[in-house]
């Protein structure tokens, strides 16, 4: 039933960013797909990961261990979208975009030791990924 309400909630409250994923999804169908508490994860070879509503990106390049932290972790970001809905991207979804993919925050972050999860999107993420699911999330 939970899983059942994810998916209503994000096919409707979510929509904008469920349609995006949806497309990515598409775009990615020959890629390894597999189901996870409602959200559909898609392993990709890209550098990173990313959610879009109920739809998960998850990087061949973090290994298994570390793999299954940042799914957790992107699950909370899947939580964020079930939360905010259409403000999700401009919440979300953009300033993460920019934290993750400027080169002078990461080199900023790089040369203070900060961690790329103390940016309140991701913390935000892991605390609802190990509310939600439980277990280790990425630091």
């Amino acid at each position: 039933m939970k899983k059942l309400l994810y998916i209503l909630c994000q096919c409707s409250w979510g929509v904008v960013q469920t349609l995006v994923g949806a497309v990515m999804f598409l775009l990615f169908a020959s890629k390894p797909h597999r189901m996870y508490h409602g959200a559909v994860v898609t392993v990709w070879s890209a550098k990173g990961s990313i959610s879009l509503g109920m739809f998960v990106f998850l990087s061949d390049r973090h290994g298994e261990a570390l793999g299954e932290r940042v799914l957790l972790h992107e699950f909370g970001h899947t939580i964020q979208s079930l939360i905010l809905g259409p403000f999700y991207l401009l919440v979300i979804g953009l300033p993460s975009v920019i934290w993750a993919g400027m080169p002078p925050l990461a080199r900023l972050r790089s040369r203070r030791g900060i961690s790329y999860y103390r940016m309140y999107t991701e913390r935000w993420a892991n605390h609802l990924g190990q509310r939600y699911i439980g277990g280790d999330v990425p630091e």
